[in-house]
């Protein structure tokens, strides 16, 4: 009885950092970029009571006897399935469809990836640079930052969409400037390393990013300008799932009621 204790006091805790997990995900909802997350589980060691050959006679037995020790959380991982676009009164708002991904260079020198395409023109140097809402420089095809001279007006900038930036001439037609929005995409993005405002960082379970414009038999994904893309949560889903995650908890908390019960009895019996 002991051992249904622990059994079910593992559950509780499971259920919990799944509340914990969907709880983040409603949270996110009008994140630009999110990515729902879905919290995994996995079952703990089983104890053997019975090995398969023993038998009270002695004959062989071809089926044991194991009992489950409960359950743990296996990871949490992110489904990078498409969010959908709203309009965006920033000029230099992008959506991406499809699977790439913004690279940035953080505040460390590293880089960084991301969905979220708010950009915005910021000083830097001599002129002015493309960078996410934070000031954090957004890389080109060729992995440099994207610079312009301080002359250049936000709201006349206009990209195609496979990113290239373009610039109205003397006579008002845009003029490509030699320089593209680089998108990166990844062989197992669910292996990306999570890092807060809907950034993420490279690992070993993600593979190196794959750069779009070099990098031959990937699907180029699409920029669409003006937009932006919102969180792919599915909020009635994660309700439900937040019901699921409750009655499992509240299933468990009756369970170590039970045992407590069955434990008190079982005192009770030389009186």
């Amino acid at each position: 009885m002991v051992r249904s204790l622990w059994t079910a006091a593992s559950g509780m805790i499971a259920q919990q950092n799944n509340v914990d997990t969907i709880a983040n995900n409603l949270a996110n909802v009008n994140t630009t970029g999110y990515k729902t997350e879905v919290a995994e589980f996995k079952s703990l060691l089983y104890q053997d009571i019975q090995a398969k050959t023993t038998s009270g006679n002695g004959a062989t037995k071809p089926v044991g006897a194991q009992v489950g020790l409960g359950v743990r959380n296996s990871s949490v991982s992110s489904r990078f399935s498409q969010g959908n676009f709203y309009d965006s009164t920033n000029d230099l708002a992008f959506a991406v469809s499809g699977d790439g991904f913004f690279a940035y260079r953080g505040q460390d020198q590293n880089t960084y990836y991301t969905r979220n395409g708010d950009f915005h023109l910021a000083t830097y140097g001599t002129g002015l640079a493309l960078t996410t809402s934070d000031g954090n420089c957004i890389l080109d095809t060729n992995g440099k930052t994207i610079e312009f001279d301080s002359s250049i007006v936000a709201s006349k900038i206009t990209v195609t969409g496979d990113g290239e930036i373009c610039y109205p001439d003397a006579s008002n037609n845009p003029k490509p400037m030699g320089i593209k929005i680089g998108l990166w995409q990844f062989n197992n993005p669910t292996g990306l390393d999570k890092i807060g405002d809907s950034s993420y960082a490279v690992t070993g379970a993600s593979g190196a990013a794959l750069n779009e414009d070099t990098t031959q038999g990937l699907t180029k994904s699409d920029l669409r300008q003006g937009y932006l893309e919102g969180s792919n949560v599915q909020v009635v889903d994660e309700m439900v799932n937040m019901i699921v995650a409750q009655r499992a908890y509240e299933l468990n908390s009756k369970a170590i009621q039970a045992t407590d019960e069955m434990m008190s009895q079982a005192n009770q019996l030389r009186r």
